[in-house]
């Protein structure tokens, strides 16, 4: 197995690194999970114009399939570098299953492995608590645009990775 793939469960499928040639099987399986109305989110404005981390971006494939998809970008909180993720889409059909969860653990495991201090994202807490997201080390990176800053959530790769994460989030 190669460095940049993640053993498979037997109940998982195989999760690698994103390649340009799933780019857009993502990018339809992305507007299938969110519909049009993903461009008018803020988080998308941390996207525009900027380059996903190639090494810390995977895909889910079954028989070849992207069914899964996580991606991290590279922005700034304050003057503090960290990876932000998002978005993270899984085929209706193939979720709850853990695939979510395995997707943005693989991520996670690479920003780490990467040097990131730690990755940002804007959703849900109960969900993103369970793989060690949490909303307070992230109450004062502020996210561009209307946002619901209840929703910033932070999880450190490094010991004190999610301290002093205060002020603007923008493309770093």
């Amino acid at each position: 197995m190669s460095s940049s793939a993640v053993a498979p469960s037997p109940q998982l499928p195989a999760i690698l690194v994103e390649r340009p040639e799933h780019a857009r099987a993502v990018e339809v399986l992305v507007d299938r999970a969110f519909g049009p109305g993903r461009f008018a989110k803020s988080s998308e404005r941390l996207r525009e114009g900027n380059h996903k981390l190639d090494d810390c971006s995977f895909v889910a494939l079954h028989d070849g399939r992207v069914i899964g998809s996580v991606r991290l970008w590279p922005v700034v909180v304050g003057d503090k570098p960290v990876a932000f993720l998002g978005p993270l889409a899984v085929d209706a059909d193939e979720r709850k299953h853990g695939l979510g969860q395995a997707l943005v653990e693989a991520a996670c495991t690479a920003a780490a492995k990467a040097g990131w201090r730690a990755v940002l994202l804007v959703g849900d807490a109960p969900y993103f608590g369970r793989v060690g997201f949490a909303a307070g080390p992230a109450a004062q990176a502020i996210m561009p645009g209307p946002a619901d800053q209840r929703r910033v959530l932070v999880k450190a790769l490094i010991e004190g990775g999610d301290a002093d994460l205060a002020g603007p989030i923008r493309i770093g």
